[in-house]
């Protein structure tokens, strides 16, 4: 497929991406058993992963293809020694730039995070729970991940919560999450629980769009309020009546929202993931260092996209191990 310079990133279905997640690493100081295997995934060489100046290099193309938002994810993007280089890096360009964390170390960034004129971060809180929490991450850093969310809402940035909903650990908390929200501006969103490998999936621990909602609406009769979501926006926005923060569920499973998806993901070793859910990748670190135009080969893989969930177009195929366990496990591809 022949594509003309200055054409935005399009794929066959006409969605235009606009929207890219940078992984900065596979690693992190938590553990989360949604996320990271129980018996942990094998460390590679730093010469597999992208150095600072690649990352910006690559995040320079993106931009010069139409990308006009960048958000770092990990594993834990904050506990790369050049974090702090990259966001510099980073912000130069003209880009909306976030950042997503597991909130333990934010404090040592929050300079940082103003310099670069990050204003959106996105926390993982599975749980207000400290036992289920440090069960959850298998780590005791509850009271500091708490204090951190604090500091973060007193500087005023835009401050959103994520809670990966799972049967039998955290799904009893959900009106616990809502009331979270009821004097601070604090955006809950609960996320269906996806399958990965490594992650023990199995659709029985998961709460779905309809029930979350049906047993928020019963906790709540006649307060929940449908907010208008952005035409490209994963979740579906509410809030309950009278509360200062809102909630929201990202319905990947149930409900998905790839017709209007304008994202794409660059692991920390350089591949170009089209979906979350692709098991397929494309090579631009190594195209990068053998000193080969990457454009095309992004433009490639955007063209390729698959219509829904990387071709796992039915709520069955999930359940097939064929298809959503040749995916990477979730630490590896970058929240």
């Amino acid at each position: 497929m022949e594509h003309k310079a200055n054409t935005p990133l399009t794929d066959q279905f006409g969605r235009v991406h606009n929207y890219l997640r940078i992984s900065l690493t596979e690693r992190c100081n938590l553990r989360c058993t949604y996320c990271m295997p129980a018996e942990g995934i094998v460390l590679r060489p730093k010469a597999h992963f992208m150095k600072t100046d690649e990352v910006l290099s690559i995040a320079e193309t993106f931009v010069r293809l139409g990308v006009t938002k960048i958000r770092l994810t990990g594993g834990e993007p904050l506990v790369r020694n050049d974090a702090k280089a990259v966001m510099q890096g980073l912000s130069k360009l003209p880009v909306e730039l976030a950042i997503s964390s597991n909130g333990v170390l934010v404090d040592q960034f929050i300079d940082t995070f103003k310099t670069c004129g990050i204003q959106s971060i996105n926390i993982s809180l599975d749980s207000l729970q400290e036992n289920t929490f440090n069960d959850i991450t298998r780590r005791s850093d509850f009271q500091k991940i708490k204090s951190n969310i604090d500091l973060l809402i007193q500087e005023k940035f835009h401050v959103k919560l994520n809670a990966v909903i799972i049967k039998g650990v955290n799904d009893q908390e959900i009106i616990d999450f809502i009331n979270f929200t009821k004097h601070q501006n604090i955006h809950y969103r609960f996320i269906e629980f996806m399958p990965f490998n490594g992650n023990r999936w199995d659709w029985s621990k998961g709460l779905g769009y309809a029930e979350m909602l049906q047993t928020i609406e019963t906790a709540f009769p006649g307060q929940v309020i449908k907010l208008q979501d952005k035409k490209n926006d994963t979740s579906k926005a509410f809030q309950i009546k009278g509360y200062q923060g809102t909630f929201a569920i990202i319905s990947t499973v149930t409900n998905p929202f790839c017709d209007t998806c304008n994202r794409l993901r660059l692991t920390a070793d350089g591949k170009i993931k089209n979906c979350l859910f692709s098991s397929g990748e494309t090579d631009l670190l190594t195209a990068l260092r053998e000193g080969n135009n990457i454009e095309q080969i992004i433009r490639e893989s955007v063209w390729h996209k698959k219509s829904v969930r990387g071709g796992m177009t039915h709520f069955d195929d999930f359940s097939n191990t064929e298809l959503n366990q040749q995916n990477r496990n979730m630490i590896s591809i970058g929240g």
